[in-house]
């Protein structure tokens, strides 16, 4: 695919798939040497998931010559982080619900949910805080990587 043809969906999708496999790779890193049960370790995957997004966001204003149109710029963060979410989401299904059925025992004894925590409710929580982490990311990049001329509307059209 030429670089010219790129939309913001598109380099969302490619940037989002990145970000999974570095998500998944840190989680089962984690997980051989028994960190993946501890929630506090999880922040990472919100380091991995900025980083994901800022390099969707700086590679499309590229693309775009530096006349990033902002809307776009903040769609490719957000398409980002979902694709990235949902990747993750379903790799961890796989993980923790066939490779590694153990995790699970170790996520229900220090979750809030206790032992009502399935890998179903994991996923969707994975989802939406990859979704909402992706939203604040893409926000507070886009105010640094906006065009240097962008003025915000003044008034109905």
């Amino acid at each position: 695919m030429a670089d010219s043809k790129i939309t913001p969906e598109t380099n969302g999708v490619r940037y989002g798939l990145y970000t999974s496999i570095g998500m998944m790779v840190y989680f089962v890193a984690a997980s051989f040497i028994n960190l993946a049960e501890r929630i506090e370790f999880s922040f990472l995957n919100g380091i991995i998931l900025a980083v994901g997004v800022c390099f969707a966001i700086v590679r499309y204003k590229r693309i775009c010559n530096g006349r990033m149109p902002y809307l776009a710029g903040f769609g490719t963060g957000i398409i980002t982080a979902l694709v990235a979410s949902i990747a993750f989401g379903l790799f961890f299904i796989l993980y923790a619900g066939v490779i590694n059925r153990s995790i699970m025992d170790g996520l229900q004894a220090q979750d809030l949910f206790g032992y009502d925590l399935s890998v179903t409710i994991a996923f969707l929580a994975i989802i939406l805080q990859g979704a909402m982490w992706g939203m604040i990311i893409s926000l507070i990049a886009m105010q640094y990587y906006k065009s240097p001329d962008h003025k915000p509307i003044t008034g109905i059209e």
